[in-house]
C-alpha cells in the first residue's frame, strides 16, 4: 500500500472509492443507497477550492487508488481556523486491511506538520477515539446542528494554543447536501 497526495487525474478513481464505499443494499425497511452523497461533497469542496489539498490522501493498492480521504478548510465563528475531515472512504473488496487507519495516520500528520489547529469530524463515537478524537463541545466548539456530541469530535493537533471557541462551520459545499 502506498498513501499519497491526490492528483487532479485521481478524480474519477476518487468517486469510484466513494460511490462504492458508501453504497447500502436494499433492506426490508430501507432502499438501496449509492455514495453519491459522499462523491458528490468531494467533488464539490474541490470545484470551490476548499479542499486542503496537501492533507487529502489516497491509498494505492497494486498501484490502483483503494481509498480516499477529504480535508477541507472549516471555520469557527467565521474564521478559518481548523479543517474538517471527511469523508473517509475505501473500497469495499479491501476493508478490514488497515487503509482507513493508514489514511487517518497520515492525513492528521500532514494536518499537524501543515500547522493547523485541529481537525474535526462527524463520525461514529466508537471508530475515531483511537485517533486522539473526542467530543468538539469539550473544548468549546460547537456544532452547526443537534448532532450528538458523542458524533461531533474533534483532535486537537501540536498548533491548538489557547481561546479557540464558537460556532463551527463546515465549508459551504457540505451546506448544500440539504439542497
Amino acid at each position: 500500500m502506498l498513501i499519497r497526495r491526490e492528483l487532479p487525474t485521481d478524480a474519477d478513481a476518487i468517486r469510484t472509492v466513494h460511490l462504492a464505499a458508501f453504497a447500502k443494499p436494499a433492506t426490508a425497511g430501507a432502499p438501496a443507497r449509492q455514495g453519491v452523497l459522499e462523491a458528490d461533497l468531494v467533488d464539490g469542496l474541490r470545484a470551490d477550492g476548499d479542499l486542503v489539498l496537501e492533507c487529502c490522501l489516497v491509498a494505492e493498492v497494486d498501484g490502483m487508488v483503494a481509498g480516499h480521504v477529504a480535508i477541507s478548510r472549516a471555520f469557527v465563528d467565521g474564521e478559518p481556523v481548523l479543517v474538517g475531515l471527511g469523508p473517509l472512504g475505501v473500497l469495499p473488496a479491501v476493508q478490514q486491511a488497515g487503509i482507513g487507519s493508514a489514511l487517518m495516520h497520515a492525513t492528521l500528520a500532514a494536518a499537524d506538520a501543515l500547522g493547523e489547529r485541529g481537525v474535526v469530524l462527524l463520525g461514529h463515537p466508537t471508530y475515531y477515539p483511537r485517533f486522539g478524537f473526542g467530543p468538539a463541545v469539550d473544548h468549546g466548539i460547537t456544532p452547526p446542528q443537534n448532532w450528538g456530541p458523542q458524533y461531533f469530535m474533534l483532535r486537537r493537533l501540536h498548533a491548538w494554543g489557547e481561546g479557540l471557541a464558537g460556532a463551527f462551520r463546515y465549508a459551504p459545499a457540505f451546506d448544500r447536501l440539504d439542497d
